[in-house]
């Protein structure tokens, strides 16, 4: 396993990490499905620990996954386990209707970070992130105040943002241009590469760097078939209807050719190419099972320059409309 630097902090942190939305199981947002699927607890633990015999150390959650179920599981498992740097995000909640809605506040986001704390059965979270806050709720400022608060008082180590899935830059540019903060977990895979100019300017600024939905909701596995149909607690029944399976598998016939020339898994083509570029920290595919733990962190590949752009040129060919439909999509 490889480690790297995460931006001005003191963290080294493996280059692949654990995405933990997954282990927290089934969860609803009104009739929106906010979880993967059911899950086994037992084997969500054994992921976790193999992931961690792997050289893996970067653990990164959410108190909306499975609504704490997944920072339960984390705080089950690792504790205030010294090797372990733990990453989890607040501000989306479900409102009194048991809707999904967003929470800024400062008391919350003290509220939630000490309950994620006892969750976690840890007395500092390492990096906590804003969860994909907007330029408003940072212009209004108590999210700001509450993470640096949050930090004088011990009960974090850094914080940092997860940006928006399709426009980073208004979010990035506010915290980059004030100095404040000291990550953002981006979107960026083979599909979607519209976060690479803030991933280049947020490293030379200093910033850590995560890379996120690094297989875009597992298409870039290769596993799914024209045919593949998701449950309605799963979250990729939204988010992969039939019509855009197909149009995104029929697109992605020129990276299967790649892996295969190149004697390597979908899977670890994918992460390799996000690891070709020295600007990210980490890349945190969901993890569920240890046989993912294994797959993600195996066969892994420096690219070739000729490689990389070879992906980079489809990008800009055949995924930007792809984009394009996803984003309609939500």
């Amino acid at each position: 396993m490889e480690y790297r630097k995460f931006g001005k902090t003191d963290l080294k942190v493996s280059s692949i990490g654990f995405g933990a939305w997954g282990i927290g199981g089934p969860a609803m947002a009104g009739n929106i499905p906010i979880g993967w699927g059911e899950v086994d607890d037992r084997q969500s633990v054994k992921a976790l620990k193999t992931a961690m015999d792997k050289g893996v150390n970067f653990y990164d959650t959410a108190d909306i996954y499975g609504l704490g179920h997944s920072e339960e599981l984390i705080g089950k498992t690792f504790g205030n386990h010294p090797d372990v740097i733990i990453a989890s995000k607040a501000g989306h909640v479900l409102n009194e209707q048991g809707a999904f809605s967003v929470d800024y506040s400062k008391e919350y986001i003290i509220k939630a970070c000490e309950a994620s704390l006892k969750r976690l059965k840890r007395e500092t979270i390492d990096y906590y992130q804003l969860h994909s806050a907007r330029i408003e709720h940072l212009q209004q400022g108590e999210c700001i105040e509450a993470m640096e608060q949050l930090q004088k008082e011990g009960k974090i180590r850094y914080w940092g943002l997860s940006l928006n899935t399709f426009h980073p830059e208004t979010e990035a540019a506010f915290l980059m241009e004030r100095n404040l903060g000291y990550g953002f977990q981006v979107v960026f895979n083979i599909i979607n590469q519209k976060g690479l100019p803030v991933i280049q300017k947020a490293h030379a600024a200093g910033y850590g760097i995560i890379a996120r939905m690094p297989l875009q909701f597992g298409l870039l596995t290769g596993k799914f078939a024209k045919e593949t149909r998701f449950g309605k607690d799963d979250h990729r029944a939204f988010r992969l209807p039939p019509a855009l399976l197909v149009k995104s598998l029929d697109a992605l016939e020129p990276i299967w050719e790649k892996a295969e020339e190149k004697s390597i898994s979908k899977t670890a083509l994918a992460l390799s190419y996000i690891l070709g570029y020295e600007e990210i920290s980490t890349v945190i595919p969901g993890i569920k099972t240890p046989e993912q733990a294994k797959l993600n962190t195996s066969d892994l590949t420096r690219l070739s320059e000729k490689d990389m752009d070879f992906i980079r040129q489809l990008s800009r060919e055949k995924f930007v409309e792809l984009m394009k439909l996803m984003e309609e999509q939500g």
